[in-house]
């Protein structure tokens, strides 16, 4: 009898976590597809119906998991901005200890693949337009980019430990803005520069900020 109950218990807890994974790949299903209709479409072209016939699922489902479209493209920004630190951090990481290569690394990684993406730049300008308007994507923006720019402080200081919480905080925006621009030319038209020379020149600018 005790056995029994154990098997009946077993059975529920898998049931339960195929409930909980299935229901995991449709709600990423539906973020997917948001993230391709305004990669496509712009926020305008972004509805209900596109997205769920993006996703092949039924309009009944988006409403199931988010509270509309707004609350979709909201967790669609947030799944983004996650991805590209998700591949920062790794080649961070894949640098192994030296700071002066760690950040490096950090700045190299945005002119390969998965960062550097026609595709992603269409995604971001959606983002973008909604920055002034919506107060929630504005703080996701904010959230997002002020991540960023706290790593690269932190990857700078390390890599330069003289430098002061001033200079890093200047270096990190000037870096940053350097690699927001050749990454959005890139993604625009690589007939002008190749990723290899934005890298270039990305790499003289950090040499030059951390010579403090």
């Amino acid at each position: 009898m005790t056995q029994k109950r154990e098997n009946n218990v077993s059975r529920t807890r898998e049931r339960a976590r195929f409930v909980r994974e299935a229901a995991d790949v449709r709600r990423q299903a539906l973020i997917d597809a948001t993230a391709r209709c305004l990669a496509e479409k712009g926020v305008g072209g972004t509805s209900v119906r596109a997205i769920c016939a993006r996703a092949g699922v039924s309009s009944g489902l988006l409403t199931h998991y988010f509270d509309g479209v707004d609350a979709l493209i909201l967790a669609t920004y947030a799944e983004v901005g996650a991805k590209v630190s998700a591949a920062l951090d790794a080649a961070i990481e894949a640098a192994g200890d030296d700071p002066k290569q760690r950040l490096s690394a950090c700045l190299q990684a945005n002119f390969k693949a998965p960062i550097l993406d026609p595709d992603l730049l269409a995604t971001w300008i959606a983002f973008w337009s909604l920055v002034k308007s919506d107060a929630q994507i504005a703080a996701i923006h904010a959230d997002v980019y002020g991540g960023s720019r706290a790593q690269m402080e932190s990857l700078l200081r390390a890599a330069a430990p003289g430098m002061s919480e001033a200079q890093a905080r200047i270096a990190a925006i000037s870096l940053t803005a350097l690699v927001d621009g050749l990454w959005l030319e890139l993604c625009l038209d690589r007939s002008a520069f190749s990723p290899e020379e934005a890298q270039a020149m990305v790499e003289k600018a950090m040499h030059q900020a951390i010579s403090v």
